[in-house]
C-alpha cells in the first residue's frame, strides 16, 4: 500500500507520537476493506507506539478509526486518506496521541469551550485541494470534545452513499445528518460557525482596536504583498479577511510567477499567509466590510472601515484588495442546484461525476482545462461558448479537440438550467445563429466564465467602472482620500498573481507616501 520512501517519511511522523495508540478498523469482506487493512497493518508496523485492531464497531464499513489506548476512536476515515488526504491521516494520528496542534492558543481554546455533543460527517475527493482543511478541522474538533465524532467519507469508497444523499459538490458536511456546509472552510470558520457567540466576540474585540496607519482589506496576493510592504516600514498595520488566499486557494498549478517554477494554490496561499504572519500584522479573518467613508468625510480626518458584525475600525489609510470570484451565468436552475449538480471547481467535484455526462460553460483556458480534465473521469463532456470560437490558447484547443468523448459547442448563448428538483438533468441552451432552443441531458454543468470583482459593497461610495472594478490612478489612489486599491479588484488589465501582488506592494508605498505627507 505505502511505497518506502512514503513508510520512511511516516516512521519519521510517528516518532514524535506523545502516547499509544489504536487504529481501530471496521471491515467487510470487499477488496476495499481489504486495501484498509493493508493500510492498517502497515501504519502499526512501523511504530511501537500504534496498536491495530479489527474488531471495529463502526456501522460505516469499511473504515478504520483512531484513538488513545483504552478510549474509544472519535477520529474516523471511510476510506483511504491517500492523495491531498494522506496530510490529514498524519496529523489525526499525532494530535489523537497529545501532539499539540498548531493552531492559536485563542483558536484552540475556542475549540475547547464549544462542549459539543455532535457526530460530523464529511465527504470528500481524493483529488480536491479544498477538502483537507475541512477534515483536519473537524478531526480536532473531534479531538478537543469527548461527546463528538468526526468521519471523513471518500465518494468514491462509498457512492452508493453519495448517490442517496445528492452529495455532488465536496467538501461537503454533516452535523448529526443534517446539512451545515459545503466548499472550502477553514478552522476558524468552522468554529465560528459552531460556536454562536463568536460574531459578538469578534465584533468587541475589534472596536477596542487603535487606529491604524494602514489597514488592508482582502488577503489574496494583492492584500498580503500590501500588508507585508506596510509592516516593513514599522508602520501599524491591519488586514480585514473575509478568507486568506482569494481566489488563489481556488487555483492548482501556477508555473508563471517568476522564480518559483511550479507550485499549487493552496500552497501558495499558505506560504504568503506564513509570509504575512512573519511580521507585526493584526489579522482580523473572517470578516465582511460593509462601508468605507473617506477621510474628507469623516470629522478624525481618518478612513473608517465599517464591518458586517457592527464593529468599526479607523485607519489613516486604507488599501482594498477585495479581489474577485467566480462569474455565474445567470440562468434560472443556476442558484437552484448549486452543488447539486452546478459547480464551480472541476478539481473538487469533477471526480463525483465519474462515468457521467456532463457540459462545461466557457471557452477560454480556464474552460477548456476544465474540459480536458473532465475528460480523463466522465463519460462524455461538452463545453459550450457564447462566442463563435474558443478564446482558449492553441495548445489547449488543439488537445480537447483530441479527445473522443468531447464535443464543443459555440455561438450558444445558455438559458436554463433543468432538474427535478433533487439533482441537474440538463441544460437549455439556445443557437445565436438560427435562434433555435436545444436541450442536453447531463448530470453536472461547470461553470468558468470569468470573474466578477468583489466590490457589490463599495457602490456609492467609491468610483467603480461599468464592469464594478475600482477605478484607479497610477499611484493605486481611488477617488476618495485616503483609500488606495490593487489587485483583481481595480481597473488595472491583466488579472494574474504576479501583477496583483506587484499592485499590492505599489499600493501600499503609495499609502505609506500619503501619510508622510498628510501626517
Amino acid at each position: 500500500m505505502l511505497d518506502q520512501n512514503i513508510k520512511t517519511q511516516l516512521k519519521a511522523y510517528l516518532e514524535r507520537l506523545e502516547s499509544p495508540i489504536e487504529l481501530v478498523a471496521a471491515l467487510d469482506d470487499s477488496d476495499k476493506a481489504a486495501k484498509i487493512k493493508e493500510l492498517v497493518t502497515e501504519i502499526a508496523e512501523l511504530s511501537n507506539q500504534v496498536t491495530a485492531r479489527f474488531d471495529g464497531q463502526n456501522t460505516r464499513r469499511p473504515s478504520f478509526g483512531i484513538a488513545k489506548a483504552g478510549e474509544q476512536p472519535r477520529v474516523f476515515f471511510a476510506g483511504l486518506p491517500m492523495g491531498h488526504e494522506f496530510t490529514s491521516l498524519i496529523l489525526a494520528l499525532l494530535q489523537t496521541s497529545g501532539y499539540a496542534p498548531k493552531v492559536s492558543d485563542e483558536i484552540l481554546n475556542q475549540i475547547k469551550g464549544l462542549n459539543l455533543k455532535a457526530d460530523f460527517d464529511v465527504f470528500v475527493s481524493l483529488s480536491c485541494h479544498n477538502c483537507p482543511d475541512v477534515v483536519q478541522a473537524l478531526n480536532l474538533i473531534a479531538i478537543y470534545n469527548p461527546n463528538s465524532t468526526a468521519t471523513m467519507i471518500d465518494g468514491a469508497f462509498f457512492q452508493d452513499e453519495v448517490e442517496e444523499r445528492k452529495i455532488m459538490a465536496v467538501p461537503m458536511v454533516f452535523q448529526n445528518g443534517n446539512h451545515i456546509g459545503q466548499g472550502r472552510m477553514t478552522l476558524e470558520e468552522i468554529v465560528a460557525k459552531l460556536d454562536s457567540n463568536a460574531a459578538e466576540k469578534d465584533a468587541a474585540a475589534i472596536n477596542a482596536k487603535d487606529v491604524f496607519d494602514v489597514l488592508v482589506v482582502g488577503a489574496g496576493p494583492a492584500g498580503g504583498t500590501a500588508a507585508i510592504y506596510a509592516a516593513r516600514k514599522g508602520i501599524r498595520t491591519g488586514m480585514i479577511a473575509e478568507r486568506f488566499g482569494g481566489q488563489v486557494m481556488d487555483t492548482m498549478d501556477i508555473e508563471n510567477f517568476t522564480s518559483v517554477q511550479k507550485t499549487v494554490g493552496p500552497k501558495f496561499a499558505a506560504d504568503m499567509e506564513a509570509h504575512v504572519r512573519e511580521y507585526d500584522v493584526d489579522i482580523m479573518n473572517l470578516q465582511r466590510v460593509s462601508k468605507i467613508v473617506g477621510a474628507d468625510q469623516t470629522a478624525s480626518g481618518l478612513v473608517e472601515v465599517e464591518l458586517e458584525n457592527g464593529a468599526k475600525v479607523e485607519s489613516k489609510t486604507v488599501i482594498l484588495s477585495t479581489g474577485a470570484r467566480w462569474r455565474k451565468m445567470g440562468v434560472p436552475g443556476e442558484q437552484e442546484y448549486a452543488t447539486r449538480g452546478v459547480a464551480y471547481c472541476p478539481h473538487c467535484d469533477g471526480p463525483l461525476f465519474k462515468g457521467k455526462k456532463v457540459a462545461v460553460i466557457g471557452g477560454g483556458n480556464s474552460g477548456v482545462e476544465a474540459a480536458i480534465d473532465l475528460a480523463g473521469i466522465v463519460e462524455h463532456v461538452t463545453l459550450v461558448e457564447f462566442d463563435t470560437k474558443l478564446r482558449a490558447d492553441q495548445v489547449l484547443q488543439d488537445k480537447l479537440n483530441s479527445l473522443p468523448n468531447a464535443t464543443i459547442i459555440t455561438n450558444a448563448l445558455s438559458t436554463e438550467v433543468i432538474g427535478d428538483g433533487a439533482q441537474v438533468t440538463g441544460l437549455k441552451y439556445k443557437d445565436r445563429a438560427t435562434d433555435t432552443e436545444h436541450t442536453i441531458e447531463l448530470a453536472g454543468i461547470f461553470v468558468q466564465i470569468g470573474l466578477l470583482p468583489n466590490t457589490d459593497f463599495l457602490k456609492g461610495s467609491v468610483e467603480l467602472s461599468p464592469r464594478g472594478e475600482i477605478i484607479i490612478n497610477e499611484r493605486n489612489e481611488t477617488n476618495v482620500k485616503g483609500v488606495f486599491a490593487a489587485g483583481d479588484c481595480t481597473t488595472v488589465p491583466y488579472k494574474q498573481i504576479i501583477i496583483a501582488t506587484g499592485e499590492g506592494a505599489k499600493a501600499s508605498l503609495s499609502a505609506f507616501d500619503y501619510i508622510i505627507r498628510h501626517g
